[in-house]
């Protein structure tokens, strides 16, 4: 506190006496707040009273307020602007509510004794917040190679005035003569004293800037210090022309057959993208005109070939090659087929593709390794046949065809017997051919239908047909079998005999069958060179011999003769 020399008190009431080489005391206070000044370290112990005054630019000290020690009142002077805003407290601390702008100013604090005058200068600094700053009148879109205004940032109601940056990606932007141009302005509202700043940014584009994000930021001081508020980022979209056109396939699989649809695309990489272009098919010079898509449905091989788009003006293009993939198969013969037995049937499966295909083949669900080639047709391979091909590398496409081949053949009868240990004798009739004859038993003289036949399984166009009898006399069976095509009819003779018999041999004794039959034809043929031998023999003695002993021949011959004939009775049964 300054002491003031006593011929200024006479000029007290005036205020007019100013003390040389003040000392100042800055208070700081925020707007709106409630400023708080103090009057001095310690209070003399003679003061008569004190007084805060303040002191307007090129205008003479304004009293305020006013506190007598002596007769402990206070006294608050009409000044409008403070009205209802002043506090002068015991220690003479003078507080101003709800700060304005208008009280950043000087203020005195004055304090009287009886001997002296002191002063103490105050300076009021007030400070108020901006606005966030934010971006107004932003720009639809940018346009690359034109200088267009971006926008506007402002920052409202701050405090001293502060300064506004503009950054792109978060980098700040320097001005650049025809590309980056920023113009800052700033408005004081005269009822309040705040500051509103406004800086617009014109901005020339390039195809980078697509995507960037725009921002800016205000710069203050306030109470302790430089402060900083950003606004929220901004996209633009950024116009640029198409430099390049592209053609592709809109497809779930990489290759396509026929019969499936095709959808072309046509893209450029100008924003906005354009919206129609010219398609170009195989070997047609004329554009179609079209959205960006073009579908194809049901495409044949034919659709196979060079695709291109274009802009409307045809001033780039793009093509791309579609290779539509196609399997045709042709069977010969195909369906249903019939031939008789012993015929030949040449059979060749056929395929054309756009790739190299693979060919099986499958008879009655199971497949087979070679192709079927018939040169003479067995009731074995009548069956169905499925010539089947596929492109592995074309998903979908496979073919093919069917031969449904029947074998016909008239019926064929071979008769065998076996004659069992107990006297019984079966006898067998092998039977073959197609359609599956119907077979009947028949005995002769009566001609009595047997109808205990058995049948065995009809596999490959054969099966048997079993009866058991036993006979107390000879008798002949007669085997019928009968299709569509022919009747045949077999017989044979069964003795009522019971020697053991067999004219079935099986395929695990067949060996042992045909020695034993080559046994009995040896002793057969032993028999009769021996019956030869004899009877030359005797007819050389009879030659020789007398004629009275010709009667004893005669009757020998007759025993000879009997015994041959009973020797041919039998040969049957054997």
């Amino acid at each position: 506190m300054m002491e003031t020399p006593l011929p200024c008190l006479l000029l007290l009431l005036a205020a007019v006496c100013l003390p040389s080489g003040l000392g100042l005391y800055t208070v700081n206070a925020v707007y709106g707040d409630t400023i708080v000044m103090p009057c001095s370290q310690g209070i003399p112990t003679d003061l008569m009273f004190g007084k805060w005054k303040y002191e307007p630019e090129n205008s003479s000290p304004v009293f305020i307020a006013f506190r007598s020690e002596i007769k402990k009142r206070v006294q608050y002077d009409d000044i409008a602007e403070y009205k209802g805003r002043l506090s002068l407290s015991e220690n003479y601390t003078l507080s101003i509510k709800n700060a304005r702008i208008s009280d950043e100013r000087r203020f005195v604090c004055m304090l009287v004794t009886e001997d002296n005058v002191y002063e103490e200068p105050t300076v009021v600094k007030v400070f108020k917040q901006p606005s966030q700053p934010e971006i107004i009148h932003p720009a639809n879109f940018l346009e690359t190679e034109k200088l267009k205004m971006l926008g506007e940032c402002i920052a409202r109601d701050g405090y001293p005035d502060g300064n506004i940056t503009w950054y792109k990606n978060g980098n700040i932007l320097q001005p650049v003569e025809g590309a980056v141009v920023m113009s800052l302005q700033k408005v004081v509202d005269q009822s309040t004293g705040l500051f509103t700043t406004t800086s617009s940014l014109q901005f020339m584009p390039t195809k980078k800037d697509a995507n960037a994000q725009f921002a800016c930021s205000v710069t203050y001081y306030g109470p302790s210090g430089q402060e900083k508020i950003p606004s929220a980022p901004v996209v633009f979209d950024v116009h640029y022309p198409t430099e390049k056109v592209t053609i592709k396939v809109l497809s779930q699989r990489n290759t396509l057959k026929e019969g499936d649809n095709i959808t072309l695309k046509c893209s450029g990489n100008g924003n906005p993208p354009p919206q129609e272009f010219l398609f170009y098919t195989p070997g047609e010079s004329k554009g179609i005109r079209s959205s960006d898509t073009y579908i194809m449905t049901d495409v044949r091989r034919n659709a196979t070939g060079e695709y291109k788009c274009s802009l409307i003006d045809r001033s780039m293009e793009d093509s791309t090659t579609i290779i539509v993939h196609y399997l045709d198969l042709s069977l010969t013969p195909s369906g249903e087929v019939i031939k008789q037995i012993g015929e030949a049937l040449p059979v060749s499966c056929n395929i054309s593709s756009s790739r190299n295909a693979t060919v099986f083949w499958i008879k009655d669900n199971t497949r087979i390794q070679t192709s079927p080639s018939f040169s003479s047709l067995q009731y074995q391979d009548a069956g169905n046949y499925v010539c089947e091909t596929t492109l592995q590398e074309v998903e979908g496409l496979k073919k093919r065809k069917t031969l449904k081949l029947i074998v016909e053949g008239k019926p064929k009868i071979r008769m065998t017997k076996k004659t069992e240990s107990n006297k019984s004798k079966t006898i067998v009739c092998h039977v073959e051919g197609f359609p599956k004859p119907a077979v009947q038993w028949t005995t002769t003289g009566s001609g009595s239908i047997i109808n205990q036949a058995k049948e065995t399984n009809y596999v490959n166009g054969k099966f048997s047909s079993k009866i058991v009898i036993s006979p107390e006399e000879n008798v002949t069976l007669t085997c019928i079998a009968e299709n569509q095509l022919e009747r045949t009819v077999t017989s044979m003779n069964v003795s009522a005999i019971s020697i053991p018999e067999n004219d079935e041999p099986n395929d695990g004794n067949r060996e042992k069958v045909n020695d034993q039959a080559k046994l009995i034809v040896g002793i057969v043929v032993g028999l009769l060179l021996a019956a030869l031998v004899a009877g030359i023999i005797y007819w050389v003695y009879v030659k020789k011999s007398k004629t009275p002993s010709k009667h004893v021949n005669k009757d020998l011959g007759n025993i000879e003769e009997n015994k041959k004939l009973e020797e041919n009775n039998h040969k049957p049964e054997a």
